[in-house]
């Protein structure tokens, strides 16, 4: 028999934030085309733009919205600049996104 607790209401607001928040950055077609790319790979901007024929300034909007709401981290090597997802709680959703939508090789 398994005994279900009830989560607290103030929590469950907390977390339902925080859920529809992720929620909100992958609703935008180009901000999940790059977040599924860098969840596999650390990638450059120009690796980016080729990759996913992103163009600027869509790439660097879309990537400004990914740094500013801390899920991805820049790393500057010269002249480039590489970003990977940083956030573990998102990386695990892209995952079963992955899993559910995307095809097997």
């Amino acid at each position: 028999m398994t005994v279900r607790t009830t989560m607290d209401p103030a929590r469950m607001r907390a977390e339902a934030d925080r859920i529809t928040a992720a929620l909100r950055l992958l609703a935008h077609p180009d901000r999940m085309l790059l977040l599924c790319t860098l969840s596999q790979r650390e990638m450059c901007v120009s690796e980016l733009e080729e990759e996913l024929d992103l163009h600027q300034p869509s790439l660097s909007q879309q990537l400004g919205v990914l740094r500013s709401e801390g899920v991805v981290a820049p790393r500057k090597d010269g002249k480039n600049v590489f970003y990977k997802v940083t956030d573990p709680t998102l990386m695990q959703i892209l995952a079963a996104l992955y899993r559910t939508f995307c095809p097997k090789e």
